[in-house]
């Protein structure tokens, strides 16, 4: 008798343990909306650099208007799929001294963070803020255009 029944409870549990099993940290839908905007996945976060479309002025942590919008409409968009929090990774050219530069670059970031959680009508309070400086450039400071890619902010999405 206890054969029997062996069998079944045996594939239960496998079944069972199949539905404990988790998935993914991010949808397919979150994903897509992530992928859309240029996020690429690293170490299961997923990040976008905005020196391609959000750049700061020399030595500036304001943002330009169209920038501000641009912001705003991807954060209410990654928003309504569910990403709800993010961390926003300052970043400056080489001129400068370190203390000055980290301190902009974190300016940038809060900046940037200010905009994503009013576009998003989310607390401020989800988004974390760091500021790197000059410490991880993604382009050569020896030009004016390897520079003004440097003067960025890079948004990480992470499950909280």
């Amino acid at each position: 008798m206890l054969p029997r029944f062996f069998a079944p409870a045996v594939l239960a549990a496998f079944l069972l343990t199949g539905c404990q099993t988790p998935q993914g940290k991010f949808t397919p839908e979150q994903v897509a909306a992530m992928q859309s905007y240029g996020f690429s996945e690293s170490n299961g976060d997923w990040s976008l650099g905005l020196s391609d479309t959000i750049l700061f002025d020399k030595n500036q942590y304001q943002l330009r208007p169209e920038s501000y919008s641009q912001i705003e409409t991807m954060a209410a968009n990654l928003s309504s799929h569910g990403l709800k929090h993010a961390r926003m990774d300052g970043h400056t050219d080489n001129y400068g001294e370190d203390s000055y530069n980290e301190a902009l670059s974190l300016k940038r970031a809060n900046i940037v963070a200010d905009a994503w959680a009013k576009g998003a009508n989310l607390p401020r309070s989800n988004f974390t803020t760091q500021g790197l400086g000059k410490k991880f450039p993604v382009a050569s400071n020896k030009t004016g255009e390897g520079r003004a890619e440097n003067r960025r902010v890079a948004v990480v999405i992470s499950t909280p």
